[in-house]
């Protein structure tokens, strides 16, 4: 939580707790799931849109964006 990460130079993450990266990856996981799930859980378009800073957006592109991450920071957390 607060803390947990330490920014490079270029304020890019260097270091994140690994209780965090774990945490990360749940998240990125079930935001992947709402992303692609029918139903009134669904995340809607306008939700997408927020999520991609209001630029237009391509739902199935950001889902697969988000669960590669989950995929490979799970990989790399599991190690």
């Amino acid at each position: 939580m607060p803390g947990s990460t330490t920014l490079g130079p270029g304020h890019g993450v260097d270091v994140i707790e690994h209780a965090d990266a774990q945490r990360l990856v749940t998240v990125l996981h079930e935001m992947g799931l709402l992303l692609q799930m029918p139903g009134p859980n669904r995340l809607t378009d306008a939700q997408v849109s927020v999520l991609c800073g209001h630029e237009v957006h391509h739902r199935d592109e950001f889902t697969e964006w988000v669960m590669r991450l989950a995929r490979e920071l799970g990989m790399k957390v599991a190690a």
